[in-house]
């Protein structure tokens, strides 16, 4: 006998025993449902923008292309992300990478660098002239500008050849005007001496853009440097205390003026006043005898000599009496 279990499962499973007429019909809907439900969540999901994706496989063409525009737009992103010396390295690298060569060929090379300095340099002069100011481009005008900056009243000398009767000097800056150099102290590059300077003239001769050129600098040097710099012929040397003489002897001479002035104003301050008093008593003694004739002169004193003629004042004279009191 078959157990009552063995039929129940055949039964269920169509092996026999019981089963539905409408049993097909009815999965068939349910999945028919569920298909359908399935598609309107995907088009609910699907935004306006989206585009549809092809149902098919794609072309290897179109494959392609979008991979190198994808690859395109990670390479902008990455290298968006990079500063400039990076992106230069990147960009060396792969031309090294793709079409060889060397890293030393990609250095830059220094020679033609210039800095201000070495514009001053090129185009400085030792004095501008208005020739030198017609045409002037921006190397020019910058040097001409560092010129004006400088101080022109001593040079600073390089008296290291001076056996060979060559000197070179300069104008000085703004530090050295500062600190004395030159002018205080020793104006020798190498020296800082700070007693016993003299102040020398030298007629500067220098050779410039090929054109020959002439200076007359003004200087201060020690002893020492001052023997250096007269080494071979002796320069001129300036004495400021000439002037000074000058001035005190012609103080002293203008005092020694004004003191002869007042002594001869006293003097003839005095005859005035006796001759008022004699010309007082004479008119009153006038009064007193009006039969008294007049005393004319004789013959005589007319052959004495000549008339003595009297010494007219200049005007700076007058000047020097008025103000003599002022000086004193």
């Amino acid at each position: 006998m078959v157990p009552a279990q063995l039929l129940l499962s055949q039964a269920v499973h169509g092996r026999g025993g019981y089963d539905s007429d409408f049993s097909d019909d009815e999965s068939g809907e349910k999945s028919d449902q569920r298909n359908k439900r399935t598609s309107n969540e995907d088009a609910l999901l699907i935004k306006p923008f989206q585009k549809v994706k092809p149902v098919k496989v794609a072309d290897r063409q179109i494959a392609a292309e979008e991979w190198d525009r994808e690859e395109a737009r990670n390479r902008r992103f990455h290298l968006i992300a990079m500063d400039a010396y990076a992106r230069h390295k990147k960009f060396v690298n792969d031309y090294i990478l793709y079409y060889g060569g060397k890293k030393e060929d990609f250095q830059r090379s220094g020679a033609s660098d210039k800095t201000d300095l070495d514009v001053v340099r090129e185009n400085c002069r030792f004095l501008w002239k208005e020739e030198d100011t017609v045409d002037m481009n921006w190397e020019k005008r910058l040097a001409k500008k560092y010129y004006d900056k400088l101080f022109k009243e001593y040079c600073i000398a390089d008296l290291s050849r001076y056996k060979e009767n060559k000197f070179g000097f300069r104008w000085r800056h703004e530090k050295e005007v500062v600190s004395g150099k030159g002018q205080f102290s020793c104006g020798n590059k190498h020296c800082d001496e700070k007693e016993g300077l003299k102040s020398w003239e030298v007629n500067f001769g220098y050779i410039e853009y090929g054109e020959k050129r002439n200076a007359l600098v003004k200087l201060r040097l020690c002893p020492q440097c001052s023997c250096k710099l007269n080494f071979h012929h002796r320069r001129r040397e300036v004495k400021p205390n000439k002037k000074r003489e000058r001035t005190e002897q012609n103080s002293e001479e203008s005092k020694s003026k004004k003191s002869r002035l007042s002594h001869s104003e006293k003097h003839r301050s005095k005859r005035n006043k006796q001759k008022d008093q004699v010309s007082s008593d004479d008119s009153d003694d006038f009064d007193n005898d009006p039969d008294d004739s007049e005393e004319h002169p004789s013959d005589s004193d007319f052959w004495k000599g000549p008339l003595q003629e009297t010494d007219e004042k200049s005007r700076e004279e007058e000047f020097d009496e008025y103000f003599q009191d002022l000086f004193l």
